[in-house]
């Protein structure tokens, strides 16, 4: 990943808090194209949040949202503000998100649940969507799953259909929220593979993930948080022979 390669998603000073509970506290970032980052840490110190917010899933309390240059949220007089409809409609184009229990449609076929979006959000015509839409089940290894249901998939099946379904949109950045979290280790392999192979093409991809080895072996860059702040940041050799007790404690618990 060059190092002058483009900004694609840049986060300053980000807050978001539950009733009186800070859940993330002033975290700023960027990720620049073609860089796969991995996000750690222990349950609760605000991985997901930080992505549902970066996908305005959430909204901020406090701080500066920008993709590609243009603004999605910024503050004023203390607030948080965000751009309009229209423009987000824009920006959203801009990144794909894969849920750790796949949120497909269930009364959708696997189809339907890939070409709904592109047809619906970017207007294209349902041939070119199906078109789209069989080149990514081809891809991932799903080409006889076309017609099925998601209930008459396993589980690493059903999560490759929610990436193809992420991928169809066409993305510059793609999130990924546990995406194994739900899976059994076999099946785990299987989405593990996929997301090797996104790498290898360089998409974009932020992936908060329990998979240390995978995080090792795949990441240009790993952030490590807690309590809602990074508490450390670098490359998977600077993270995984850190000094930093905490990380190290962390890091330790899945090694041995």
């Amino acid at each position: 990943m060059a190092q002058n390669s483009k900004v694609l998603l840049q986060i300053n000073h980000m807050r978001k808090c539950f009733d009186d509970v800070e859940v993330i506290k002033d975290i700023s970032l960027s990720v620049r194209e073609g860089e796969v980052v991995s996000v750690i840490g222990p349950s609760g110190s605000g991985k997901s949040t930080l992505l549902r917010c970066a996908t305005m899933l959430e909204t901020m309390d406090a701080g500066e949202l920008i993709y590609l240059d243009e603004n999605a949220a910024w503050e004023e007089n203390g607030k948080c503000v965000y751009a309009s409809k229209a423009k987000l409609r824009e920006i959203h184009k801009n990144f794909g998100l894969v849920f750790q229990n796949f949120n497909l449609f269930p009364h959708y076929s696997v189809m339907k649940n890939i070409i709904d979006a592109p047809v619906i959000v970017e207007g294209i015509s349902k041939k070119e969507a199906k078109e789209r839409a069989e080149k990514l089940l081809a891809q991932l290894g799903l080409s006889d799953k076309a017609d099925a249901y998601p209930y008459q998939l396993s589980g690493g099946q059903q999560q490759r259909v929610s990436i193809a379904r992420a991928l169809a949109l066409q993305p510059k950045i793609l999130f990924f929220d546990e995406p194994t979290s739900a899976l059994d280790p076999e099946l785990t392999g299987e989405v593990l593979k996929v997301i090797r192979e996104l790498a290898k093409e360089h998409m974009t991809m932020i992936i908060v993930t329990h998979e240390m080895q995978f995080a090792r072996e795949l990441s240009d860059r790993i952030i490590f948080m807690e309590q809602g702040v990074i508490q450390a940041e670098g490359t998977p050799d600077e993270i995984f022979s850190s000094s930093n007790q905490r990380v190290r404690e962390f890091i330790g618990k899945f090694q041995s």
